[in-house]
């Protein structure tokens, strides 16, 4: 059954080559080809996860290797691919989001002329994501990592006729080439380290090695993380990547890119453990990053930044308990698998919105859709409902889990990790409660486009719809399945680990002020937007909204320290390149040539010049000898 691993990456790898390779005549049908392999990689996913569950929990983790890829003495690198309960948990979610994703960009991208050319970079992204899960060694991992940004490159910047499309296409090629950068030179000091970069030899040797070596590979790769999961300070490139198609943001927002630094760090879990400098750096940078999402979503009026806010907090929540180790690791994943269904459903609603509203994305030009859009609305309000952790919804269960661990940290540490973590709590409550008022509830505020055209809202196809409604399902039930009896718990711990916490208050209590924080949120949007109209034109607002709106000016903090701050060091080094490196060969050179033409002076061709010369070479001999015998 193992044989099967390489065939969950090369089915949509397959596909990929087949649709950017097969020319226009498969513009018709390119579409199903490519949602069909990645539905067959599924199907794989799903047989290899029906073999692993019977058998025992200690014996579920298989290789398959397929080839040396460079067998150079003292270098040894696989191609080798591991299974285990942690990368069967990836591979199943995104397999299975993005197949339903294949699916809904059917209908979204139906009138798309270069549609083939869509599909064969979803089938491109999901055979990279593959590849980053499952392989057995960093530098293999580091393989589908590339893959991942090269896509997600090819993705966002799909519509490149848009200046600003092709623009966040750049940005985040460039700002995730500095995470990258983490991940080659922590390979690097593990192979320095450790001579090899093989996950069981690595982990295996760590509580033999200096904590000092521990805690810089464990940096490098948490700034690896920070890269592809859009956590501080590489952050800024996700609100821009909305400018893909929705299908895309769904995919790159849910279940796959920004979730790969959670993998890597959680992967590394014996990394982590050994360096707890590195740990902590780690929780703040979570802490952080999950109050920063949160607040640059409550003031964006576009529906896919909202949403984007929304992905850069909730991707917070998880960096946070995968930085507080063994307490927090199972349910780093766990919020990372409920947060695949429901905020690819949100984004998928969010499309659907778009979809029929002639592709207006600001939420001050909807209201009231609940009434021309019911399946989208149920959807959407599903999703909405397990994101901010309504009970008995999924993220209630994943969500409440993390603040618990947060508090079990224990000392000043952990009341502030979890205060953190319930002030996101509100947040998240507030802004998503504004987009759920702004969207679907209060008067139609719609107005004709730039060419006079009037949205006239409907329902999105099947094609759409269905897996809106897969996804729903998704974010009622997954929740209570994976907490019921420590399922999946029980099905992490022998990869991960698992350390019972002890925090300073009981469960209940951290239920009771979650629940209180949120009902807060909640009412504090409801009194803004639910019983106020809600004007067409933004107002002004206050300081923090205008920075918010501007993503609280991460960009201008970008422009002044990074692109200023090149431009001047770019200015200094050409300076010092023309003045003292240029100047001393030109010098030189200057010297070199002034020189010779004194010398040549001497070399014109007079017998009487050459006669004193003789002359004068001979007295100069002459004198030294007598000099000479003198001394």
């Amino acid at each position: 059954m193992e044989n099967l691993i390489a065939l969950l990456i090369a089915a949509p790898l397959l596909g990929a080559a087949v649709l950017l390779c097969g020319g226009r005549r498969l513009d018709a049908v390119g579409h199903w080809i490519g949602t069909l392999l990645a539905g067959l990689s599924f199907v794989f996913g799903a047989l290899l996860f029906a073999d692993m569950l019977g058998k025992a929990a200690d014996h579920r983790t298989v290789t398959q290797h397929l080839f040396s890829w460079i067998p150079v003495s003292g270098f040894q690198a696989d191609v080798t691919f591991r299974l285990d309960q942690l990368s069967m948990t990836f591979v199943l979610l995104i397999t299975g989001v993005g197949s339903l994703i294949h699916l809904y960009s059917v209908g979204y991208m139906e009138h798309d002329e270069r549609r083939r050319r869509f599909f064969g970079y979803l089938n491109l992204f999901l055979a990279a994501m593959l590849l980053l899960v499952l392989a057995d060694n960093y530098l293999l991992l580091y393989v589908g990592w590339e893959g991942v940004g090269l896509a997600s490159y090819l993705l966002i910047g799909f519509w490149q006729h848009k200046p600003s499309a092709a623009t966040a296409a750049k940005k985040a090629f460039l700002v995730n080439r500095v995470g990258d950068m983490g991940l080659s030179i922590a390979i690097m000091l593990m192979f320095t380290t450790f001579g090899t970069f093989a996950f069981g030899p690595v982990f295996a040797d760590v509580s033999g090695t200096g904590e000092g070596k521990l805690t810089a590979i464990a940096l490098m790769l948490l700034l690896a993380a920070c890269g592809k999961s859009a956590q501080v300070p590489l952050q800024s490139w996700l609100g821009d990547a909305m400018e893909g198609p929705t299908p895309v943001s769904a995919l790159i927002h849910a279940a796959t890119m920004v979730t790969a630094g959670v993998y890597l760090i959680v992967r590394s879990g014996a990394v982590f453990n050994a360096a707890p400098d590195a740990q902590l750096v780690v929780t703040v940078v979570g802490a952080v990053t999950l109050l920063f999402g949160a607040i640059v979503g409550c003031a964006k009026d576009d529906i896919k930044k909202a949403l984007a806010g929304s992905t850069m907090s909730q991707i917070g929540y998880m960096v946070l308990a995968a930085g507080l180790g063994p307490i927090g690791y199972v349910f780093a994943i766990m919020h990372l698998v409920t947060h695949g269904f429901f905020k690819a459903g949100l984004f998928l609603g969010a499309g659907s919105v778009m979809h029929g509203m002639n592709d207006e994305v600001d939420m001050r030009k909807y209201g009231g859709l609940r009434k021309y859009m019911p399946v989208t609305f149920v959807t959407f309000g599903l999703g909405y409902l397990a994101i901010i952790g309504f009970p008995g919804l999924s993220g209630f269960f994943s969500k409440d889990k993390i603040i618990e661990a947060a508090f079990a940290k224990g000392g000043t540490e952990g009341w502030i990790l979890g205060g953190a973590a319930l002030l996101g709590a509100a947040i998240t409550a507030y802004y998503m409660t504004r987009v759920m008022i702004m969207t679907f509830f209060g008067e139609k505020r719609w107005q004709p486009d730039e060419h006079g055209h009037e949205p006239h809202p409907h329902e999105s196809p099947k094609s759409m719809t269905i897996p809106m409604i897969v996804l729903a399902f998704g974010s009622v039930f997954a929740g209570g399945l994976f907490s019921f009896g420590d399922r999946f718990l029980h099905w992490l711990e022998p990869v991960t680990g698992h350390q019972e916490g002890h925090p300073p208050v009981s469960a209940a209590v951290v239920t009771g002020a979650t629940l209180v924080v949120l009902l807060v949120g909640a009412g504090i949007a409801y009194v803004q937007y639910g019983r106020r109209p809600v004007p067409v034109v933004a107002p002004r607002g206050s300081l923090l909204t205008r920075a918010a709106r501007r993503d609280l000016l991460q960009d201008d903090f970008n422009h002044v320290v990074l692109v200023r701050g090149g431009e001047h060091l770019t200015r200094s080094l050409v300076y010092m390149d023309h003045t003292v490196v240029d100047g001393v060969v030109n010098g030189t050179a200057a010297s070199v040539g002034g020189l010779s033409g004194r010398l040549r002076r001497l070399q014109n061709g007079y017998a009487r010049s050459y006669a004193v010369s003789m002359f004068g070479g001979a007295a100069v001999l002459v004198a030294l000898t007598l000099l000479m015998r003198a001394v």
